[in-house]
């Protein structure tokens, strides 16, 4: 803690004489006082001439009972803080804000009541040249504390702008440091109930507590203690240390003699060890001869199991070719039965053939027989009837011939008219068909008028609502889809927002070439734009709300953002009269623009509007420099060798709406006028149709029945001469079929002789037959009854010789598994004289000289183990040997670290003496000091306002005990000094002198009294303030703030003092701003 060494008292009034009483000092000597006295120059060189650190304002919310208090802007002087409440939640705020304790209460009580937090804000001056970090925090400093209700806080440091410098409690102390700010000195900031306490201390105990605690001594007295503290800590430890060192060396001697022991056990073990290796060498030699009659019985086992293996093999061998005999004669009765199967089944066939051409003949021959019979019956009918037609022929002849000359004349008339009509009828049909192909296609050219006409209606309903909503014109999606955009980008879900559809945002110079620059950048007009895969990734999910999976989605163009355009100087088309699509369209967005250089290359493509102008300059004659192709208005693409049209009439996404729309309702008015000639034409060709048709209708009626009348004569005509022809043609067919008849019935006797010859030559073909197949069933069936008795027999012969096998079997295994564990034994047997010999080398190395051991090894090994336990617990009680060694080096170290560090703490307790008679030193000059300072200003201050009187610092007894009386009492021999007779303003006045004289050894930018005016009457309160104006103007650097419950009018006033008036409370809640009283302020009623 810093304090003034040099604060010399404000000086005295011009008009008040100087005088020169006179004190004792700590010292007994008496000393000559000075009453007038120069400025205080310590606290100004300290803290710069331009009150820095002094408090501009305060302002807190939802603090204590106030919601808003504030801003309470303070004068750099002077400053009086009057009003019902609010004063001490104002100083309060101070203390806290700056980082002081809260005196016991917990952080979270100072929150208004049903807030969640409270913020407090200071601003302090950070001019002059004690400014703090003045290139950072500029002119002024803010500190906000904010407290939260459950006692949490925090701390912002802004700048003069209000920017937040740092949040660091330690930048908090470091600017108070800087300007000398003790928050928690009383002497500074002296709070309501820290000011009841002090101004009503009427013990000199409680003053002289209250003079070490804001003096610093206090703290150096607290120093001094800790260093004595220390020393006392330090020869506990040193007592400590020499318990340690002795348990140590206590350590020592009992690992010693545990080496000892373990020396003595480690020979016995030794001696053990080589009888025992020896013991090792005589049971092996044992068991390798029992393991030598083992391998001689094993050999006399294997020449048995030879024996009987050699006969099972000879018995199974003659079995195996009484068993390939029986194979080969059943596969010979196989291959025999194989050979007659064929022979068999084609006698079978034979005979079933045989048998079937003889009923086929059988049959034939009966029905031969059958039709002969029914042909005789036939011609004796046909005789009788050839006689009965000849009479009737001659009768109806004559009838006949009349009748068909008549018929014949009406004929000719019917087919005369038949002529006519058919001529009327072919005129007619050509008309009809003439007028409805006409009428067709009048109607297929309706159809395509009706279809534009719709399609053009509802083009023009698009274009309206796209001069309402024109992103509609990239599709009905688009609004829906930037709306769904914008919310994610609010939501903070893309790093950059996308930017589209491209269409939007570009704009045409001129609007002719709309339709050029759509053909141009095609479907890029509805692609969207990403600063990169994850935005790309999002936009995605957006557009699979509103695009169904069968429409296509716009393309997305992944681009950084943060770009710059591209340079096209060097390849851009160049003409002096047409310009490119880049200089055609107006693009604000660095991302589309380049987008669209890569991809369409608009720099180098030129516009004209002529087609026959854009061949003139592309195709006769040298292309202009860098121009890939030219584009015209109606959207054709010409380049240096071909020509391609535009499939469009129209612009979709880039024309004027206006224009469209306007363009639009014409083709419409065009359409309906076309639409209404075609439908009046089309009705006037279908009356001619209708006309025509009724006259062919009626034609084809009258047509019908002439011929009808000449079907039915000619029908006569010809039933007349047939009648005659058939009468004569009857006649000769009745003769025709009777000798037909005839003819037949030889045939069929020819016939039927024949048949019966060849039925007698088949009948003996099926006898043959028959017996050939009879033959081969009977052979057939003694082959198969000799193939089951061979197949009876093979099974057997191949039961029994698998079981020789597995006897053969069982043999070679039991062989090979007795071979297998006699060279199991053999290999023991090789292993156990190598691991014998090793043995007795081993042995020898342990103890060259073989040694006779009566003992065996398994007693031996017992009594190994024996020593090994003892050695083991030995270990286990004092750890390994290396760990013992180990251990005995530690406690070698640890003995000589401790003697060190006996040694340093005797040093230090050595230094510890020292600093603390230093200390002890410093604490007496420095108390000296500072009770002489205050002596020395004490005297000096009443001195200045009449007074005499006396302060006695009694360090021993810590008492101070003050005395102040006016002059005019000690002239009258008043004696006044007993401070417990003073009345209670007296001694308020009295404790009001005391911390004016703390305030020369205490220094701080501001000072801040409580009820410092409450315990006085009214002569001490106007004395008191006028020695509060006096060292005011004295010190016009360092402010003042006194919170006075008196109304403004009895404050005093000047150009140095500020009055600030704490607004009235209404109900709980306060939310007013502090107003500034004037010097001329009267109080209302």
């Amino acid at each position: 803690m810093d304090q003034e060494k040099d604060h010399d008292p404000p000086a005295a009034p011009e008009e008040e004489p100087s005088a020169s009483p006179k004190a004792k000092s700590d010292l007994g000597e008496e000393q000559e006082i000075p009453i007038h006295s120069p400025p205080h120059e310590g606290a100004v060189s300290l803290l710069g001439s331009e009150g820095t650190g002094i408090i501009q304002n305060i302002q807190v919310e939802n603090f204590m009972c106030h919601a808003t208090l504030g801003p309470v802007k303070f004068g750099s002087n002077v400053n009086f803080v009057v009003g019902p409440r609010g004063k001490s939640a104002l100083l309060t705020a101070l203390v806290l804000g700056l980082g002081g304790k809260s005196l016991g209460s917990s952080l979270g009580l100072f929150v208004k009541d049903g807030e969640t937090s409270a913020n407090i804000s200071i601003t302090l001056c950070n001019t002059g040249d004690r400014a703090f970090k003045s290139e950072l925090y500029g002119d002024s400093i803010t500190v906000q504390r904010c407290i939260s209700a459950s006692g949490t806080t925090s701390y912002k440091l802004k700048d003069q702008a209000r920017n937040v410098v740092s949040s660091q409690e330690t930048e908090l102390t470091a600017m108070l440091d800087h300007f000398r700010i003790q928050v928690d000195n009383p002497a500074i900031i002296l709070q309501q109930e820290m000011g009841r306490q002090f101004f009503q201390i009427r013990h000199d105990g409680d003053r002289y507590r209250f003079f070490l605690k804001t003096t610093g001594l206090e703290q150096k007295l607290a120093e001094h203690s800790e260093i004595l503290q220390r020393k006392a800590k330090s020869q506990r430890e040193i007592d400590q240390k020499k318990e340690q060192l002795e348990k140590l060396q206590n350590q020592g001697i009992e690992i010693e003699n545990h080496i000892q022991k373990m020396v003595t056990l480690k020979e016995n073990l030794e001696d053990l060890k080589h009888q025992m290796a020896w013991a090792v060498v005589s049971e092996s030699e044992k068991d390798l001869d029992d393991m030598i009659n083992d391998v001689n019985a094993g050999d006399e086992v294997t020449a048995k199991l030879n024996e009987k293996l050699e006969a099972s093999k000879a018995s199974f061998n003659e079995t195996e070719k009484q068993y390939k005999t029986i194979c080969e004669n059943l596969q010979k009765l196989k291959e025999e039965a194989a050979a007659l199967e064929p022979k068999r089944i084609e006698a079978k066939e034979e005979t079933k053939s045989t048998d079937k051409a003889y009923y086929q003949a059988e049959a034939f021959y009966k029905s031969s027989q059958s039709e002969l019979d029914n042909l005789e019956k036939i011609a004796e009918l046909l005789r009788n009837k050839i006689e009965d037609q000849k009479k009737c022929v001659e009768l109806q002849e004559m009838k006949k011939q009349e009748k068909i000359s008549t018929l014949k004349e009406k004929v000719k008339n019917f087919q005369e008219q038949e002529d006519s009509l058919v001529q009327d009828l072919k005129h007619l049909q050509e008309a009809i068909e003439k007028g409805g192909k006409k009428c067709s296609q009048i109607k297929k050219e309706e159809s395509d008028v009706q279809q534009t006409l719709h399609q053009q209606q509802q083009q023009l309903t698009q274009w309206k609502e796209y001069k309402s909503d024109p992103l509609k014109r990239f599709g009905p999606q688009i609004p829906a889809l930037l709306e769904a955009v914008d919310d994610a980008h609010r939501q903070g879900s893309f790093t950059f927002k996308p930017i589209g559809p491209l269409g939007a945002c570009i704009r045409l110079r001129d609007p002719e070439f709309a339709l050029a620059i759509e053909s141009c950048l095609k479907d890029l007009l509805l692609a969207f734009f990403c600063d990169n895969h994850k935005d790309e990734q999002i936009l995605q999910e957006l557009m699979k709300r509103f695009y169904s999976l069968d429409s296509p989605q716009p393309q997305i163009i992944v681009s950084a953002f943060e770009c710059e355009m591209y340079d096209v100087t060097d390849r851009a088309a160049c003409h002096p009269e047409f310009p490119t699509v880049l200089t055609a369209l107006e693009i604000d967005n660095t991302v589309v623009a380049n987008t669209l250089i890569d991809m369409r290359g608009i720099e180098s493509v030129l516009l004209i509007k002529s087609n026959s102008l854009a061949r003139e300059v592309m195709q006769d004659q040298d292309p202009p420099k860098n121009c890939s192709k030219v584009l015209t208005a109606c959207g054709d693409e010409v380049f240096e060798q071909c020509y391609y049209s535009c499939e469009e009439s129209r612009p979709t996404y880039l024309g004027d709406v206006e224009t469209e729309i306007r363009h639009l309702e014409k083709e419409i008015d065009i359409k309906m006028a076309q639409l209404l000639a075609f439908q009046q034409q089309a009705s006037s060709l279908e009356a001619d149709v209708r006309k025509n048709q009724e006259t062919i209708d009626h034609h084809y009626q009258h047509l019908k029945e002439t011929k009808i009348g000449v079907v039915i004569m000619t029908l006569e005509i010809k039933d007349l001469e047939e009648e005659d022809t058939s009468q004569s043609i009857g006649l000769s067919v009745l003769k025709e079929d009777a000798q037909e008849t005839k003819e037949e019935m030889k045939e069929i006797e020819g016939k039927m002789k024949v048949q019966k010859e060849k039925m007698e030559n088949l009948r003996q073909l099926k006898i043959d037959a028959e017996q050939r197949y009879n033959d081969f069933k009977l052979k057939c069936n003694q082959v198969s009854e000799g193939i089951e008795s061979l197949t009876e027999e093979e099974n057997q012969t191949a039961l029994e010789m698998n079981t020789k096998r597995q006897s053969v079997l069982r043999y070679e295994e039991r062989l090979e598994q007795h071979l297998n564990f006699l060279q199991v034994k053999k290999e023991e047997l090789a292993m156990k004289k190598t691991e014998l010999e090793k043995e007795i080398s081993m042995a020898k190395r342990i103890c060259s000289e073989r040694k006779e051991v009566t003992k065996s090894a398994s007693d031996l090994d017992m009594e190994i183990s024996g020593l090994r336990k003892a050695i083991q617990t030995e270990s286990y009680s004092h750890g390994t040997q290396e760990e013992v060694r180990k251990q005995y080096q530690e406690i070698k170290e640890s003995c000589l670290e401790l003697d060190g560090r006996m040694n340093s703490l005797k040093r230090l307790i050595k230094l510890f003496d020292e600093a603390s008679n230093h200390s002890s030193l410093i604490f007496q000059n420095y108390r000296k000091s500072i009770s002489l300072q205050c002596k020395l200003y004490f005297y000096s201050l009443i001195s200045q306002w009449s007074f005499n009187g006396k302060m006695d610092l009694d360090h021993e007894n810590e008492t101070l005990s003050l005395s102040v009386h006016p002059e005019e009492e000690e002239e009258d021999g008043t004696d006044s000094s007993d401070v417990q007779e003073f009345s209670g303003g007296r001694q308020s006045f009295l404790n009001f002198l005391f911390i004016l004289t703390l305030w020369s050894v205490t220094e701080a930018p501001f000072r801040c009294l409580d009820v410092f005016d409450v315990y006085m009457d009214r002569n001490h309160r106007k004395l008191a303030m006028d020695i509060i104006l006096k060292l005011a103007h004295s010190q016009q650097h360092h402010q003042f703030i006194l919170l006075s419950p008196q109304s403004p009018r009895f404050l005093p006033s000047g150009p140095l003092v500020e009055i600030l008036q704490m607004p009235d409370p209404e109900g709980e809640d306060i939310t007013s701003p502090v107003q500034a009283v004037g010097s001329e302020a009267e109080e209302d009623d």
